[in-house]
């Protein structure tokens, strides 16, 4: 049986009327890149700042390399490495500084766990004298993730590290994540970004603090119960309208300059479809069946939801 590095229980926590997180219980293996997929306003930040902790639960329980966030806190934070959705480092300190400074604060020095950082750091160490602030989002990423993994620790949380970060740098920072893996440590990412949710070991599907569906990303995209068509013509905004008003469609969302149809049923014919969208005044018209990505899958969980530990 894999150890577990974290194991979360039946945790809670509100904001007055508003429930952040219901009820969440799952586990992460050690060594692992876990993801939790998920729009803004899902709770992925407040869970991560629980298992950091940062923000007590109202109830439930939590524990990180065997330790409890609320009695164990103190040792908990010499244990993690926690990267927030916001670039949180001194803006007027250089970069060599912010680095320093974090070393410091953990009993450690840059060159003791060079070693650890070498691969992401050398791609910033020629800017070392420039301020943090002055800084592509790229290199604030690069210096960001840095500072996380100074003092090597054994969990590292990213909460949305690869927002607002070009498509290069996206891949990059992925990239990084694996080579760390390799060196042990557990890693939890959290991203709005479904294409994203491919790049991790296990993924957690969360909305509106409810987590819909824990599984492989494979596991989850091969429970897909629908079949789907990707359709396109020349007007894809009255395509989407015209589609949800075609008999026996189930959902129907825009991905990129095509539709997604689901059909809960018998596949239809695809001639009668396209002479209804001929009808409805569609030109260039294509259907072809497409295979289900993520987001399908989490368009699906939402519509009809189950909770899976």
């Amino acid at each position: 049986m894999q150890a577990v590095s974290i194991e979360v229980k039946n945790v809670v926590k509100r904001y007055k009327h508003i429930v952040a997180l219901a009820d969440l219980s799952f586990t992460v293996s050690k060594g692992e890149i876990f993801g939790f997929i998920g729009p803004d306003g899902a709770g992925k930040t407040t869970l991560f700042r629980i298992l950091t902790t940062v923000l007590l639960a109202d109830s439930g329980e939590a524990l990180v390399e065997g330790l409890d966030v609320v009695r164990d806190y103190k040792k908990i934070r010499k244990l993690v490495g926690y990267m927030p959705g916001r670039f949180s480092l001194y803006m007027d300190l250089t970069v060599e500084e912010n680095l320093t400074f974090y070393a410091t604060i953990f009993g450690s020095d840059i060159k003791q766990n060079y070693h650890l950082i070498k691969d992401i750091y050398s791609q910033i160490e020629r800017f070392k004298d420039r301020r943090a602030g002055q800084l592509s989002g790229g290199m604030k990423q690069k210096l960001a993730l840095s500072c996380a993994l100074i003092h090597k620790p054994s969990v590292l949380f990213l909460d949305e590290p690869t927002t607002g970060v070009d498509a290069v740098s996206r891949m990059e920072f992925w990239e990084m994540l694996r080579r760390l893996r390799e060196s042990g440590i557990t890693i939890v990412v959290s991203t709005p970004y479904m294409d994203e949710a491919g790049l991790c070991d296990r993924i957690a599907l969360i909305q509106n603090g409810h987590i819909m569906k824990i599984d492989k990303p494979e596991g989850i995209i091969s429970n897909y119960p629908h079949r789907l068509y990707s359709v396109k013509t020349d007007d894809i905004y009255r395509l989407l309208t015209d589609l949800k008003e075609y008999p026996g469609a189930g959902s129907v969302q825009a991905f990129g300059q095509s539709a997604h149809l689901a059909f809960t049923e018998d596949l239809p014919d695809r001639s009668h479809l396209s002479a209804y969208l001929e009808q409805r005044g569609h030109r260039h018209i294509g259907i072809e069946k497409t295979e289900p990505n993520i987001e399908d899958c989490f368009i699906d969980l939402m519509v009809t939801p189950g909770v899976d530990g």
